[in-house]
């Protein structure tokens, strides 16, 4: 494998249809060997062990909340009193859906898989997430993670976008790509990107799932307009929009400033210690690294496989502002110099004893 040279004239192209993607392919960075810390087997096969318990009662919790929060939304429409109500309901809407949809795409979250695959299919729809699009966008993001030119989950480009990422706090620019990219998929296309890594056996599927959406989001819209009230619109489609940011605000710190094309997690993900109740919105993808390096333990073993590696992992990060005390000057640094990043301190080992084969352990994370 060897490093693609930063070009600070031309900079990088971060489309999956460019000259990076070929580089990055020349230079042995696609659906390559990945480094893994050691763990023994039989600890291992622990840790990967699903349970329909744990998820069950985190995803009653979730959807109790909601239920009690919008009926106090509704109780107290029209008066200053529901806003408190409705901000909960949007962060477990916005951000807490979002982990979850995370978590049942890998299939880990719950132990029986249509369980997994019924709130998948929620998760998605509240946070705007297309289903089948998202599962291969995932899966190659977990193969070529941060490999410019073949991850499509890349959240910051170099040099990055300053104003981009404010409006990215209120779920702005996704939202109004994803509304154009269901009416493209509803009349029947594909993005030339998205043709690269979602297999032609599963267009039917994302055109479908595009008109049905439209059709749910157009019923929204018309209940809203009926009613001559913004309710309708507070439960379904703008707490996408007012309850997304602090999902985005935990997106931001799982890989952005780390570096880029490199084939060791230990240096492009960050594991940071979070208080419970961040954890719960979270579903513990504090422990970014952990999960990136063993996609297939479940999201409740995250914290003991955390334990196990630690050893052998950069230091984490003691608190979402500790993350942030270093993102920020980063992306400031970025802005003039793209060819900046953060240098995570590590051990290196031979690379016969601590490289796996990605292909074998990625394909199976989302099965």
């Amino acid at each position: 494998m060897s490093q693609i040279p930063f070009d600070p004239e031309r900079g990088k192209d971060y489309s999956l249809t460019g000259e990076q993607a070929r580089l990055a392919e020349e230079a042995g960075l696609v659906s390559a060997q990945w480094y893994q810390c050691p763990v023994p087997r039989k600890r291992m096969k622990e840790l990967m062990q699903r349970s329909d318990n744990r998820a069950i009662r985190d995803t009653a919790i979730w959807l109790g909340a909601m239920l009690v929060t919008g009926l106090g939304g509704y109780v107290f429409w029209g008066s200053a009193a529901c806003v408190p109500f409705f901000l909960v309901y949007g962060l477990l809407y916005g951000t807490a859906a979002n982990s979850r949809w995370h978590e049942t795409g890998h299939g880990t979250a719950f132990k029986t898989r249509w369980m997994n695959d019924v709130v998948y299919q929620i998760a998605c729809f509240m946070v705007m997430y297309e289903p089948q699009v998202w599962r291969w966008s995932h899966a190659r993001h977990h193969t070529d993670t941060i490999i410019v030119g073949r991850d499509p989950e890349i959240v910051e480009p170099r040099p990055p976008r300053l104003s981009m990422i404010a409006l990215k706090f209120l779920s702005l620019p996704h939202v109004y790509n994803v509304f154009k990219s269901l009416f493209l998929h509803a009349s029947g296309q594909m993005s030339e990107e998205e043709k690269v890594f979602v297999p032609q056996t599963e267009f039917a599927k994302v055109y479908r799932t595009a008109r049905i959406w439209l059709a749910l989001h157009g019923l929204v819209i018309a209940s809203a307009l009926y009613l001559n009230s913004w309710l309708p619109l507070m439960y379904v489609l703008l707490p996408t929009i007012y309850g997304g940011w602090l999902s985005y605000a935990f997106g931001l710190t799982q890989h952005v400033g780390l570096a880029e094309d490199e084939l060791d997690h230990r240096k492009n993900c960050r594991t940071i210690y979070m208080n419970p109740l961040f954890r719960f919105f979270y579903s513990d993808m504090n422990y970014h690294l952990e999960h990136h390096m063993f996609p297939m333990v479940p999201y409740h073993a995250l914290a003991k496989l955390h334990e196990e590696i630690k050893d052998d992992c950069p230091p984490p990060y003691n608190s979402l502002v500790d993350a942030y005390r270093e993102i920020i000057p980063t992306l400031m640094k970025q802005r003039k110099d793209p060819s900046f990043y953060i240098k995570r301190p590590i051990r290196e080992r031979a690379p016969e004893a601590s490289r796996t084969e990605t292909s074998e352990h990625q394909e199976s994370a989302f099965s």
